[in-house]
C-alpha cells in the first residue's frame, strides 16, 4: 500500500505538522542524535527514519487517530502505533529546571478531546477537551515541558493563567520564553508588539522582532517586548 504522505514531497510537510521543511530536517537529526537509528531485534520499519519522524509529528499536531493516520503514510495501524511508541519518548529534552540564557523556548496550549469529564469541559471545538500548555526548544522543536491538564474552556483568552497554573512555567527558569498574543498579562513571557488602538502602524522597530517572533527564530540581541 503505498502512502501518500512522505518527507520526499515537501508540501505535506507544514499542512501536517506545522514545520517548514529545515526545522523537519532539523528534528530529525536530533532525534539520529538520541538514538533512533539504531539497530534493533525484529521485525524492519516499515518506513524510512525521516517519514517515521514526519509520521509522529502529524499524529502530535493533527489529533488524527491512528486509524486516519496509518493509510495516509502507507502503513497498518499496529506499524504506526509501534513507530509512535519508539519516537514519542525521543521528542521530549530530558526534563531541566534551568536554561543557559540565550536558550528560547515557545509555549503554546493545545486542545486535546477526552472523554474523562472530570478534567475536560466543552471546548471552543465542541467537544471535551483538556488544555495543555506545551514547551519546546525554539531550535530543535523538543518537548522541554507539558503542563497538567486543564479543562478545555480555559482556551487563548485565559492562556496567560493557564500557563502558571498549569505549572509549565516552572520548566523554562533562565530561558527566553516566546508566546502569541494569547498570553498578554503574563510578564513572564515574551510577545509580539501590539498595534496601538488608534489603529495607526507599528514602527518599523517593532514590526522587525514581531516578524522575527512569528518565525520562531528569535536572535539573542534583539530587542524584545516583555
Amino acid at each position: 500500500m503505498a502512502g501518500a504522505i512522505t518527507v520526499s514531497e515537501p508540501s505535506w510537510i507544514a499542512p501536517f505538522t506545522g514545520l517548514s521543511p529545515r526545522e523537519l530536517s532539523k528534528l530529525i537529526t536530533a532525534l539520529r542524535r538520541a538514538g533512533a537509528d539504531a539497530v534493533r531485534r525484529g521485525r524492519p520499519w516499515s518506513l524510512p527514519p525521516e517519514d517515521r519522524a514526519l509520521l509522529v509529528a502529524a499524529y502530535r499536531r493533527t489529533n488524527l487517530t491512528l486509524r486516519q493516520l496509518a493509510p495516509l503514510f502507507g502503513i497498518s495501524k499496529s506499524a504506526a502505533d509501534r513507530i509512535i511508541a519508539h519516537l514519542g519518548p525521543l521528542l521530549a529534552l530530558q526534563p531541566r529546571r534551568r536554561f543557559p540564557k540565550d536558550t528560547a523556548l515557545i509555549v503554546d496550549g493545545t486542545l486535546v478531546p477526552t472523554r474523562d469529564h472530570t478534567v475536560a469541559e466543552q471546548s471552543k471545538n465542541y467537544r471535551y477537551s483538556t488544555n495543555l500548555q506545551v514547551v519546546i526548544d525554539a531550535n530543535t522543536r523538543l518537548t522541554v515541558a507539558i503542563g497538567r491538564p486543564l479543562p478545555g474552556n480555559r482556551n487563548d483568552c485565559r492562556a496567560c493563567r493557564a500557563y502558571t497554573e498549569s505549572g509549565a512555567d516552572q520548566h523554562g527558569t533562565g530561558a527566553q520564553v516566546m508566546a502569541d498574543g494569547g498570553y498578554q498579562g503574563n510578564r513572564e513571557v515574551i510577545m509580539p508588539y501590539r498595534k496601538p488602538t488608534d489603529s495607526s502602524e507599528l514602527p518599523e522597530w517593532k514590526t522587525d522582532p514581531n516578524t522575527v517572533h512569528n518565525e520562531s527564530a528569535p536572535a539573542s540581541n534583539t530587542p524584545w517586548h516583555t
